[in-house]
């Protein structure tokens, strides 16, 4: 592997690890964002989220999910280029359908939040399946 191809492996890693972050602080800043809704406080002292009860499953699965960003950020940085390129990929399909459907009826704050996290995912997935492992 020549100095150039390491160059470029880097370069393709660290891309793909800072839009990983992007995401990630689209997802938490939009969580955070929600405290300003009204009523959305009184909603988790009972459990519901837009009058559906929320329950332990559903809170283990949202978990689960928001691991999918945390890891890719160091899951990119370790993997070698052929197997880092599938996970990403792979990554950011699971999170793009699962953004679409955790919020089938958004507000203008979610949707802006979600396109950008969905527009970073997206761009992850194209420098994905344009890396080569070379």
């Amino acid at each position: 592997m020549t100095t150039h191809t390491r160059t470029t492996q880097l370069e393709m890693k660290i891309k793909l690890s800072t839009l990983w972050i992007v995401v990630l602080f689209n997802i938490t800043f939009r969580d955070f964002h929600e405290f300003l809704r009204s009523g959305y406080l009184e909603e988790l002292l009972v459990m519901t989220s837009n009058g559906a009860q929320v329950s332990q499953g559903v809170l283990l699965a949202s978990a689960v999910v928001l691991q999918i960003p945390i890891g890719m950020i160091f899951l990119t940085q370790i993997l070698n280029a052929r197997v880092s390129r599938w996970v990403n990929i792979i990554g950011a399909i699971i999170m793009i359908v699962g953004t679409i459907a955790a919020n089938l009826t958004p507000d203008l704050d979610d949707a802006f939040f979600f396109t950008i996290a969905c527009a970073a995912m997206c761009t992850i997935i194209w420098y994905a399946w344009r890396w080569s492992d070379a």
